[in-house]
């Protein structure tokens, strides 16, 4: 699952050839507020991006990041109910203390294994639908153990996927698989994050079955849009760069310009 933050990164991701995205928590806070992922972002407002990235893919399933559910297991129960009146496939719920912050980020802490579970048992009474990830950030404050320990209780209260958020070692990823063996487990690819970047064999290997890439492609962006508003700032135009850029007829047919002419067309 590529992570996308918008409706653009989403279709371009689709025509990629990928029929699942996951819309990131962090690559939303950081587009469309420009601040870091620590809490700042509502809940209604990755709501109103969850509407418009859902619209943009409609045969794709889009995860939608649920952060802690912004608050108690009433806020969790809202939170469903926004994610699939957004047309969302999935949600993660994770168990860090509110605010949250970025999961590689150090200085997280968790609530206790009741709250968390208590939200994770509201998720999934209230939805219709929804594919409901139980992620615990509990490896860095805790301890691998209750990480572990925590998503074995997610998994027996019925939690679609179990997700232990940055495992700092290729034995740590492996002991996860082992003690986790027979249900759907997430594995979290950060570029240059605390996790082990693997390719998608070696954790098929291990068991893990739902691989996202939350920030691939954000970070990729980044990188272009600096590139080429320093050289716009140097230069004064890119013309003699046109070969690093889209064009004006492919942007078009990127965002489906020719099918939106057709319902402006006289009839016959």
């Amino acid at each position: 699952m590529p992570g996308v933050w918008d409706a653009l990164s989403a279709k371009l991701a689709h025509d990629a050839g990928f029929d699942t995205v996951f819309l990131s928590g962090y690559g939303v806070a950081g587009t469309a507020l420009g601040v870091p992922d620590v809490g700042l972002l509502t809940q209604t407002e990755m709501a109103a991006i969850a509407v418009n990235v859902c619209r943009s893919v409609p045969d794709a399933a889009v995860v939608v990041d649920g952060d802690t559910g912004y608050g108690n297991a009433m806020n969790v129960a809202r939170t469903v109910d926004l994610w699939e009146a957004a047309g969302a496939a999935g949600v993660f719920i994770e168990d860090q203390v509110w605010p949250k912050r970025c999961g590689h980020l150090a200085g997280k802490q968790v609530v206790d294994r009741d709250e968390w579970l208590a939200k994770l048992r509201a998720a999934m009474k209230r939805r219709s639908h929804l594919f409901v990830t139980a992620r615990t950030d509990a490896r860095a404050p805790l301890g691998l153990d209750e990480a572990i320990e925590r998503g074995r209780m997610a998994a027996d209260l019925g939690a679609d996927a179990v997700f232990i958020e940055a495992p700092e070692s290729m034995d740590e990823l492996e002991t996860v698989a082992a003690a986790l063996s027979g249900h759907v487990l997430v594995a979290n690819m950060v570029e240059r994050g605390r996790t082990p970047l693997l390719e998608l064999g070696d954790l098929d290997g291990m068991g893990f079955r739902l691989v996202v890439s939350p920030l691939s492609g954000l970070f990729s962006m980044v990188r272009a849009l600096q590139t080429a508003y320093g050289r716009l700032a140097e230069e004064g135009s890119l013309r003699l760069r046109l070969d690093e850029m889209v064009g004006f007829d492919e942007f078009a047919e990127v965002v489906g310009l020719r099918r939106w002419l057709t319902l402006d067309q006289p009839s016959v």
